[in-house]
């Protein structure tokens, strides 16, 4: 049986925030929740997390994943260090499982890393694994030791190392997997001795190692995978390679992005084969795009739905729905709540809020649909406004099939235009268009002549 202890109880000074640092974003997800979807991946059913400053905050983030919670008691009287904040999970340590050791601010570790971790773990029948890397610059973290033969002696950590230690490559990622029950032995017997006055998950591999225990090491090839997070410096770092990883994920299914490094897709975007996408679009949230789109420049989707066949242009589009073969922009704004049937048209600086539009029809340029029910092959024109608000409460506009909109209109919401409705040019509509019909509200032109000369201008 497997299980994780991950280790989310840190305060993060650095970061400069009133956010737990655990749940500053990277491509739109808290860190923490890449570690915990890795873990899941990795097939680790039970998952602990550790908290401590901010902890109720990160509990509410997470309400609705499958984890459990432990608190790190908080005060100068408490030894603190990553032994403590393991020792908090002691209690549900079995003797029999695998403990893999995970830090809630390393978020570019993979599942695929993980389960590496823990085969090699019982592969080598160890009672304790260190995931190593090679670092050029390694400092601020531990060096891993070895004797003669190449083996594993110890972890030192660099407030600790002397010169000859601090030289070496070689460093702990701080994640780790143990037998349950060497592990649990062991935490008894850490100490605070040190120079942070801490009780360290290192000192675990020290005693196992010298109670006669067989210890070992997992090297990572891709260094990245330990990075961890405890400045903005260090977050923009971790968010330019996630951004690279989920651009090369969508390209290798088929996706074509003109410039990966000036495109930017959150984590949880899913995109269809043979969608291009240009400079400067942001695609964020549960965004989903189908196939053989044309996603334009400097395009932002969020939490949206793109069917097949769409294309977008510079163009904005949040909380809604677009079917397929519709043709949007350039400078549109879908607002929340808004969906479109297929083979629609939305152009120029068209807005539309709350409002459904059904199949073929088009507004081309220059309009605002809000709060309104549009049926199929409606025209809107130019300048045309659907006045939804009255200054207390939003109202409908129903606009059935095939009705015209003629330019610069006001439909003054509550107020229907009936199927093969016509608007003149100009009107302001406050009562029902009945079917067929041709509705011109406007006052009669008058010209005056000699006007001009009359005001001596």
């Amino acid at each position: 049986m497997d299980m994780s202890i991950i280790l989310a109880a840190g305060e993060g000074t650095r970061m400069k925030s009133n956010i737990p640092k655990v749940l500053h974003k990277i491509c739109g997800k808290p860190m923490l929740e890449y570690i915990v979807d890795n873990s899941k991946e990795a097939g680790i059913d039970k998952n602990y997390i550790v908290i401590g400053h901010g902890g109720e905050r990160v509990r509410d983030a997470f309400s609705h994943k499958d984890v459990v919670f432990k608190n790190q008691p908080i005060g100068p009287e408490y030894p603190y260090g990553t032994g403590f904040a393991v020792m908090q999970a002691i209690e549900h340590i079995e003797d029999d499982s695998n403990v893999v050791i995970l830090c809630g601010d390393t978020p570019l570790i993979t599942s695929k890393t993980i389960k590496e971790l823990i085969e090699s773990h019982i592969k080598n029948e160890n009672f304790a694994t260190v995931l190593t890397a090679y670092l050029k610059d390694p400092t601020g973290y531990g060096r891993i030791v070895r004797d003669e033969e190449g083996n594993l002696e110890k972890i030192v950590e660099h407030k600790d190392a002397n010169e000859k230690e601090k030289n070496i490559k070689e460093i702990n990622s701080g994640i780790y997997c143990f037998k349950g029950r060497e592990l649990k032995y062991a935490l008894n017997k850490i100490d605070d001795d040190n120079a942070q006055g801490e009780l360290y998950i290192t000192d675990v591999i020290s005693i196992l190692k010298q109670e006669g225990y067989r210890v070992g090491a997992y090297l990572i090839e891709d260094a990245t995978e330990i990075y961890g997070v405890n400045s903005r410096v260090q977050l923009a770092f971790c968010e330019k390679i996630m951004r690279e990883r989920i651009n090369r994920y969508h390209m290798e299914n088929g996706v074509t992005i003109i410039d990966p490094y000036n495109t930017y897709i959150e984590a949880e975007v899913k995109i269809g084969r043979d969608t291009i996408i240009y400079p400067g679009a942001i695609l964020k949230g549960k965004t989903t795009i189908g196939n053989d789109c044309i996603i334009g420049e400097n395009t932002r989707i969020e939490d949206s739905s793109i069917g097949n066949g769409v294309e977008i242009f510079s163009s904005t589009i949040e909380e809604s729905t677009v079917s397929d073969n519709c043709y949007i922009g350039p400078y549109a704004h879908l607002r929340p709540n808004s969906r479109l049937g297929q083979n629609i048209k939305i152009g120029n600086f068209v807005e539309v809020k709350n409002s459904s539009i059904g199949d073929n029809s088009k507004a081309a340029h220059l309009a605002y649909i809000g709060d309104a029910d549009v049926g199929k092959n409606v025209n809107v024109g130019c300048g045309v406004v659907f006045v939804n608000y009255d200054g207390r409460t939003k109202h409908r506009t129903i606009v059935e099939d095939n009705a015209f909109i003629g330019s610069n209109s006001n439909l003054i919401a509550p107020v229907k235009v009936k199927k093969w409705g016509y608007v003149a040019a100009g009107s302001t509509i406050t009562h029902e268009v009945e079917e067929s019909s041709l509705a011109i509200a406007r006052a009669k032109q008058v010209n005056k002549i000699g006007w001009v000369e009359k005001k001596n201008f």
